[in-house]
């Protein structure tokens, strides 16, 4: 599917202005959901581009990480390093609604661009503050890098198998899930403001925003003082719900934990006494017995092949499926079927692909309007559009370094 702009031009977030001063992951994923939906977001980067545009895979020295991370946003790049460049950042975002920002905490009121600073020229700003720890704690100054905060919010000692040390998902998984939580806040910040008038500040911190999903073992420990450890592929408490191998060399994932689904795979796999054997009868006997239980099913899908298991799981209506592959993705008929991958229009690529908007929106679905642009690209049209420089004005800040255009910022970017 080639992405193409909604009939509709009303979004959710249109007429909203988002400044993104962050860098990499968490900050620019939070802005790429904004935008998605509507919200004009304006980058700032500095004119070597922003450091995600290193990772992932590279085509013709262009990025394709920063084609999707990047994408519906304009591209402004500044030196924040110098007073000129923080002035017009300072500018902007009295013309904002929200600014989101990942900075370790203190440096942007280092540079005179903290929360006390802007609300005192924009009253009804909202600022979402992306950072490792927090804005406050004895953490609080520590390096914020996702996998280190993914690793203090318990949730990584749950990752992997018993018998190794503790693994990571291959994304930057704390990242996206603080961006995610900064977005949220963001939005009910708006709702609020159309109450009081007034903007807020969103403290969003990667540890915390990763602790949130450890919700099952949290009351667990403090009543229990409960522990859980890593289990591989099977989740704690939660019995069918495993990987189990099959005749082919495969793997299947099935999950059959409610009493009813139980009793449903016990007949598919022509055992229906299991579901009366008091080992297995309910699912608290099952979480007991959950290693004889994976024993009895991994004997029978390892007798047959994952094609088969598939269709016979399918048929009794239980919960499973092969492990895929990006490849399986970009091949299966579902996916497909939805429009779950869209082909974003890019300059250099033709094309682009990436994941669809989520959520989706049955009234005002958000839309994926073009692939992230080159450093600098909009540079000037931001600071004619939103600050009303003229070109006399832009020249003289692209001249003294200032500002980067695409032209200027070329020789040290990768897209």
């Amino acid at each position: 599917m080639t992405a193409e702009r909604h009939k509709s031009a009303v979004q959710p977030l249109s007429g909203c202005r988002v400044l993104e001063i962050g860098s990499t992951v968490a900050g620019p994923f939070c802005g790429r959901m904004l935008a998605d939906f509507g919200a004009e977001v304006i980058k700032v980067e500095p004119a070597e581009g922003d450091p995600v545009r290193t990772m992932g895979k590279q085509i013709d020295g262009q990025s394709l990480y920063s084609a999707s991370i990047f994408r519906n946003k304009r591209l402004l790049a500044l030196d924040l390093r110098r007073d000129e460049g923080r002035a017009l950042v300072r500018d902007l975002a009295a013309k904002s609604d929200i600014v989101v920002e990942n900075f370790k905490p203190g440096t942007l009121e280092k540079w005179g661009l903290g929360w006390s600073d802007l609300s005192a020229i924009n009253p009804r700003l909202i600022m979402v503050r992306i950072s490792g720890f927090g804005q406050d704690g004895p953490y609080s100054h520590r390096p914020g890098y996702g996998v280190a905060c993914e690793a203090v919010s318990g949730l990584r000692h749950l990752t992997g198998d018993p018998d190794r040390p503790p693994s990571r998902v291959g994304v930057s998984m704390t990242d996206y899930i603080a961006g995610l939580h900064g977005a949220y806040g963001a939005v009910m910040a708006l709702m609020m403001r159309e109450k009081t008038g007034r903007g807020q500040v969103i403290d969003a911190a990667l540890y915390e925003c990763a602790f949130n999903f450890m919700e099952a073992w949290i009351p667990a420990y403090d009543k229990l003082g409960f522990i859980p450890d890593r289990t591989g592929a099977r989740l704690i408490g939660s019995t069918p719900n495993n990987l189990y191998p099959t005749a082919d060399g495969s793997w299947i994932h099935i999950t059959a934990m409610a009493d009813n689904l139980f009793r449903r795979l016990a007949k598919a796999m022509g055992q229906p006494s299991l579901a009366t054997d008091p080992r297995f009868a309910e699912h608290v006997d099952r979480n007991e017995n959950h290693a004889a239980l994976d024993a009895i099913i991994s004997e029978w899908t390892s007798g047959k092949p994952l094609s088969e298991l598939e269709a016979i799981l399918e048929a009794a209506v239980i919960p499973a499926t092969r492990i895929f592959t990006i490849e399986d993705i970009f091949n299966d008929p579902h996916y497909r079927a939805r429009q779950s991958i869209v082909h974003a229009p890019d300059k250099h690529l033709g094309t682009v692909a990436m994941a669809a908007v989520v959520p989706r929106l049955s009234e005002t679905p958000g839309e994926v309007r073009h692939a992230g642009r080159d450093v600098g690209e909009d540079s000037r049209s931001v600071l004619q559009d939103v600050l009303g420089l003229d070109d006399k004005v832009i020249d003289s800040l692209v001249h003294s370094g200032i500002v980067a255009e695409r032209d200027t910022a070329a020789a040290g970017e990768t897209r």
